[in-house]
């Protein structure tokens, strides 16, 4: 089991028999998802600031990297919408190279993170936070593609939302109802056609009507080709990017943003294809997959890659059932980039914003952030957060904001669960039942629920608070999974500090996994093992044992 932790599932597919029956079917779904995955391409890169070809370049290069390493059967990967914030923000302050960097170095993170094992780690991010951040590029993507939308003559437009939106409102006047038909035509196709067929997308019937349309009525409206000129028909030739320490140390946390959002979105996506097909995925097999894609994707001059939920659906409802149908896919997108380069240059840029909004508005998880807002206050403070970081500051800043918040809030949950009291015959505690026969001169103090960080300052409030001089303290732990090194100070100066005023302590109901905490501290050495005990009837007796072996009770009963 072990080995197969990191064992491809194209191995497994063949150790376990391939027919050509599903050759057939993985041919035939790999088609269909490279025809999906061509203009989504090159859309993605565009609004992403790089070139069209570079879209391309990513969805062959990594898509077929990632198949063919996958812990899935079915990934698909290649650019997605999630991606376009990040790598639009990277391109605007470090250019292109600064990208390349960036994903070269978030490619070793991720491989790294796998073989680490951390696979399984990675899903404990907050789900407040992943709707948060994901309906934040949603709206930001929308936003991106207003100026192509409306067909806005527009030299330059802002990076940031609010100015960005300001700059729209006054090229207003300029607006192109042709390029605003062609926009609303293809979201309608996209919308409609799966009423007609679903072997057909509809992406791909809206860019051959609309540019038709474009090229025979002559329509004036910009293309690929009059914003970017001709698209090169080539893979170019590896080049490793310049790396120095200053570039990495300034581009690590865009780095560390690039990993954690491919291993969530392919990790996610892996998830959702295990629910379509009652299958399991490799999860540190499928960081690794990413990660080596994102290294070598930089190589050819791509843009940072991951698994892509939508065309690995697709991939799945055509048929798609192993890594074969992903690689096939990626060499249809490769196929079509060196012999129909000069045909996609001719496709209005307002019909690929047409399926942009349509990926933004898939992306919005508008249903999600909804309920989310019915959540406790804490989660929607989070989601709130997350989400307006991600559009009005930055992608990287939402993640390591919204998580640390996340963060606190689950230690403040945690810390309210756990309680430490007196257990007191005079407030009339029903768990004194438990306990027969407590003479005085010994006070019981439980602790209930995990002790650590949040929660020693409830330790130390509740035993200021107490007034008595006993003879013998017993402390139940029975209720306490585990403690951490700042509950073990704080139980170290408490028996000091009973020590110092000749009182004994006693341990009760310590569990395996908290012993061995406490004896690598010094407590147990402290108070003695014999002073440890499974429960509190036994630790009373050793309570009454030590109080009556006391000089002072021998001299009383003398």
């Amino acid at each position: 089991m072990r080995m197969k932790t990191f064992e491809p599932k194209i191995i497994t597919v063949f150790r376990e028999g391939y027919s050509f029956h599903q050759l057939c079917n993985d041919i035939l779904a790999g088609i269909v998802v490279g025809i999906v995955a061509l203009p989504l391409s090159i859309a993605l890169a565009i609004a992403s600031g790089v070139k069209p070809e570079q879209g391309l370049i990513t969805a062959f290069v990594a898509g077929f990297l990632i198949s063919l390493l996958s812990g899935s059967r079915v990934q698909i990967g290649g650019p997605t919408g999630a991606f376009i914030v990040i790598v639009f923000g990277i391109v605007q302050q470090h250019g292109y190279e600064g990208l390349a960097v960036a994903t070269f170095m978030a490619g070793i993170l991720l491989v790294l993170m796998g073989a680490l094992r951390l696979g399984d780690v990675i899903k404990y991010i907050p789900y407040p936070v992943t709707v948060g951040f994901t309906s934040g590029i949603a709206l930001v993507i929308f936003a991106t593609q207003i100026r192509d939308f409306l067909g806005l003559s527009m030299s330059n437009v802002p990076s940031h939302f609010i100015d960005k939106w300001f700059a729209y409102f006054q090229s207003m006047p300029s607006i192109n109802f042709w390029a605003l038909g062609l926009s609303i035509f293809t979201i309608c196709v996209i919308y409609f056609w799966p009423r007609v067929t679903k072997r057909i997308p509809g992406t791909m019937i809206a860019i051959i009507v609309t540019t038709i349309l474009v090229q025979w009525l002559q329509l004036p409206v910009e293309t690929i080709f009059t914003r970017f000129g001709h698209m090169p028909h080539h893979i170019p030739f590896p080049r490793l990017p310049h790396l120095d320490l200053a570039t990495m140390a300034k581009l690590g946390s865009c780095a560390l943003t690039i990993a954690l959002l491919a291993g969530i979105e392919s990790l996610l996506s892996a998830v959702v294809a295990d629910g379509m097909l009652g299958t399991r995925h490799r999860s540190n097999m499928e960081l690794i997959s990413q990660g080596v894609a994102n290294i070598i994707s930089p190589l050819f001059g791509g843009i940072p890659a991951t698994g892509a939920i939508a065309r690995t659906a697709t991939n799945i409802k055509n048929g798609g059932r192993t890594p074969i149908a992903g690689m096939v896919h990626a060499l249809v997108i490769l196929i079509l980039f060196l012999f129909c380069a000069k045909w996609a240059g001719l496709i209005p840029l307002a019909t690929l914003s047409g399926i942009l909004i349509v990926v933004a508005y898939n992306m919005s998880e508008w249903r999600h952030f909804r309920s989310l807002l019915k959540s406790s206050r804490g989660d929607i403070l989070v989601l709130l957060l997350t989400f307006f970081l991600t559009v009005l500051v930055d992608l990287t800043v939402a993640i390591e904001v919204g998580v640390v918040l996340a963060a606190f809030l689950f230690m403040h949950r945690m810390a309210e669960m756990t309680n430490v009291h007196l257990v007191d015959d005079a407030a009339g505690d029903d768990r004194l039942r438990e306990y027969t026969g407590v003479p005085e001169g010994i006070e019981i103090f439980e602790i209930n629920g995990p002790f650590f960080f949040g929660a020693a300052d409830k330790f130390r409030d509740a035993i200021a608070s107490f007034k008595k001089n006993p003879k013998v303290i017993i402390l139940r732990m029975s209720a306490v999974p585990t403690v951490d090194a700042t509950a073990v100070s704080a139980l170290v100066r408490f028996v000091e500090s009973c020590q110092r005023g000749k009182i004994l302590v006693v341990f009760a109901g310590v569990s395996k996994r908290v012993f061995k905490i406490l004896h690598k501290s010094d407590v147990v050495s402290r108070i003695g093992m014999e002073n440890i005990l499974a429960d509190v009837p036994l630790a009373l007796a050793r309570s009454i044992e030590i109080i009556e072996s006391s000089p002072a009770t021998a001299t009383a009963k003398s």
